[in-house]
């Protein structure tokens, strides 16, 4: 889970607007952030089949918002993919 402050972050740096807080780009930053840190724990602990099946739900529902974002804006999608080099 990302502490609040790390959220501001990636909300401030990847928004498209002033008072954008759930656009896909947002949402994608997030998501992968969320994803690192899990992909983090799970190397500790390669057992914990409750947090993979949540890391499994993550990627899936990243994967969407992509295609979402490439059918929208294909512009749009270039960037944030190389911003996060996904």
């Amino acid at each position: 889970m990302l502490k609040s402050t790390a959220k501001e972050k990636i909300i401030k740096k990847f928004s498209t607007h002033k008072s954008d807080t759930g656009s896909p780009e947002i949402q994608i930053a997030l998501l992968t952030k969320e994803i690192e840190e899990l992909v983090k724990h799970l190397k500790k602990h390669p057992k914990d089949f409750h947090s993979r099946r949540g890391l499994l739900g993550m990627v899936s529902k990243r994967r969407k918002l992509l295609a979402y974002l490439k059918e929208e804006s294909i512009r749009r999608y270039h960037k944030i993919e190389k911003k996060l080099d996904l």
